[in-house]
């Protein structure tokens, strides 16, 4: 595994914080996938959530 750093903004950490982010490889291609305990509802992809 590689460490890698993340940087988000102050305004938006307060909806990240606790969230997971993974890099995924399958047959429909590659791509960064958000799983976040605080998110209300999510997008079918994964890759936006509404918070409540």
């Amino acid at each position: 595994r590689n460490d890698v750093t993340l940087v988000v903004d102050p305004l938006s950490f307060q909806y990240l914080e606790g969230a997971e982010v993974d890099y995924s490889e399958s047959l429909q291609g590659a791509r960064f996938v958000i799983r976040n305990p605080n998110a209300a509802t999510t997008c079918g992809c994964g890759s936006s959530f509404g918070i409540a």
